[in-house]
């Protein structure tokens, strides 16, 4: 869950600066590349095995084991991230977020349209990807004032979400899944803008965070369009 966001330091200025920033930014672009694999990995394996059936027949308990694992993993990252462990950690985090993923992906591909729906959710992502990073080099203004707030849009979505465990209410699974892709988009613009300006000196704390963006969008964005473009055979 993206409710996490690791702590950002700023970079020293001047020619120095700037070969840092370069860095992490080259890194975290070829290190969210990679983390991609796993969670690829981790969906595959929930769906070949029926963990993603397990889980939906047990939402109460899945949402338990994912908040703990989740939290667990990136307390971890956090902890790590100036060795090679913090790497493999961030590796397997992703792993495991691709196996919570296998519950939605199983439900969306079970429809007649599932693959092109995943498809679309795909491309939305990189869409919304594509053009956070292009306003993230072009923006002036540093918004990193704004992720306090968007701070607490997320604790207020986790919150509903959990409570939508119980009330089953598809008008507020939709609302929820919306206002998530407005706010982790904002985000992952914040997070871009951030590397790009040299805000962050880890690339390991810099894929966690974008990489959460990413994820969060995908999986809400297939959400909605599970809701409304699926077509069960």
């Amino acid at each position: 869950m993206s409710e996490f966001r690791p702590t950002l330091s700023r970079s020293p200025y001047g020619t120095a600066g700037e070969v840092v920033r370069n860095r992490v930014l080259r890194n975290t672009y070829w290190l969210l590349a990679i983390s991609l694999i796993p969670t690829v990995l981790g969906a595959a394996v929930g769906m070949t095995s029926g963990l993603n059936q397990v889980m939906a027949t047990s939402p109460g308990m899945t949402a338990i084991f994912f908040l703990i694992g989740a939290f667990g993993l990136m307390f971890a990252i956090e902890k790590n991230k100036e060795s090679s462990l913090g790497v493999g950690l961030l590796l397997l985090f992703t792993f495991f977020m691709g196996l919570m993923l296998s519950r939605m992906l199983g439900f969306v591909l079970g429809m007649s349209n599932g693959t092109q729906l995943v498809m679309f959710a795909f491309g939305g992502t990189a869409a919304v990807f594509g053009t956070m990073a292009t306003l993230a080099s072009t923006v002036k203004r540093d918004l990193s004032g704004m992720a306090k707030f968007m701070f607490i849009g997320v604790v207020i979505l986790i919150l509903a979400s959990l409570a939508n465990i119980f009330l089953q209410l598809p008008a507020l699974m939709l609302t929820i899944s919306l206002v998530a892709i407005v706010i982790f988009s904002a985000f992952m613009l914040i997070d871009l803008q951030r590397v790009v300006n040299g805000g962050e000196t880890n690339y390991v704390s810099a894929t966690l965070a974008i990489y959460l963006d990413v994820y969060n969008v995908f999986s809400n964005l297939l959400a909605i369009l599970g809701i409304f473009g699926g077509n069960r055979e």
